[in-house]
């Protein structure tokens, strides 16, 4: 099997050094040749962290020196098109980097266009669902446990930009649907439209899927609490399928609850994200697609994009009081819209 060139971008402690830690956990499919941050602190102690010996604090100068196959990214979302432009320009064969895609929907579509022009493969962040909870949830409605599906519904008391595209990602992870015919959204407050993730403090959308299956997201303070409640709201997220025969629900930080077809039991699998078992696959994959188009990835570009137009749909539904159909126009400055 071949194994692929990686450089990273960012070294923050948290997710910095954990998606240098999922590259060496795959150490037969990828090398990691440069690692590169402007604080000197952080840089040097991933490298001292992880034995990494090629650091630099100049990401143009890392990536025209290693030429590497891959660029992983890991920095503030304000800059997300600029490292895009930045992998394009020295050839690299695949991009992976944070959700969520971009800050804005002019910014996610200019990322969409560069990335399709040039045939560079992206994927984004979106590794929760390699967790053996959404895993069994996926197994479970794609049996046919639940019977026929008849609404999806997400929600996060995070705030949009922090956790809507992976409430998306869920969404057609477990229903194995992605395109979405229409949105309408209402949104509720103002004060974080100027944040680095600017978004309303409570977002809601219904949607619904090509197949005719009905929808429904919110984010932000006015969502609900999921079970059994907690104050770390990277956790309390997740996703309740409903079907004729029977339910799943599914939270990020506290498992699965699932009523399924001919039993009166509540099935229950107590887990919880896990980045150092549910981050390795999430890279892993990548080598998969890399050696073979068709084994596209499951958080590919093009996915995520789909999932960000559904919410920036929804802003823009409740900023003009009226149904999106997709594909929404391009460009549109959606936040701008929304601001007070």
């Amino acid at each position: 099997m071949k194994r692929y060139r990686v450089c990273v971008i960012g070294c923050s402690p948290s997710r910095g050094a954990q998606h240098v830690d999922a590259f060496l956990r795959n150490a037969d499919r990828f090398e990691i040749v440069g690692i590169c941050d402007r604080v000197p602190e952080r840089l040097n102690a991933v490298g001292e962290q992880f034995n990494l010996d090629f650091r630099y604090d100049n990401a143009e100068a890392m990536l025209a020196q290693l030429k590497p196959d891959v660029l992983c990214f890991i920095t503030m979302p304000s800059i997300r098109l600029e490292m895009i432009e930045l992998g394009i320009r020295h050839g690299v064969k695949a991009i992976a980097y944070e959700k969520p895609m971009a800050t804005n929907w002019p910014e996610a579509c200019a990322i969409h266009r560069a990335v399709t022009k040039a045939g560079v493969k992206t994927i984004q962040s979106h590794q929760h669902k390699y967790g053996r909870h959404w895993q069994r949830a996926r197994a479970l409605i794609a049996d046919g446990q639940i019977g026929d599906l008849q609404f999806v519904h997400a929600t996060s008391k995070g705030p949009m930009l922090h956790y809507a595209s992976h409430l998306m990602d869920y969404s057609m992870f477990l229903t194995g649907q992605e395109n979405v015919k229409w949105v309408v959204g209402y949104a509720q407050g103002r004060q974080m439209i100027d944040a680095t993730h600017p978004a309303p403090d409570y977002m809601l959308g219904r949607y619904e899927f090509a197949s005719g299956l009905p929808g429904q997201i919110e984010c932000g303070s006015l969502a609900p609490k999921l079970p059994p409640g907690t104050n770390e709201f990277w956790y309390d997220a997740g996703v309740c399928v409903y079907g004729t025969h029977g339910t799943v629900q599914v939270v990020s930080g506290s498992g699965l609850w699932a009523k399924v077809r001919g039993s009166d039991a509540i099935l229950r699998d107590e887990a919880s994200f896990d980045v150092t078992l549910d981050q390795p696959p999430y890279i892993r994959e990548l080598a998969d697609w890399l050696d073979d188009d068709a084994n596209i990835h499951s958080c590919n570009g093009e996915r995520a994009f789909r999932g960000f137009e559904v919410f920036m749909a929804a802003c823009l539904s409740a900023a003009e009081n009226r149904r999106i159909d997709l594909p929404m126009e391009e460009d549109i400055d959606v936040q701008g819209r929304l601001a007070p």
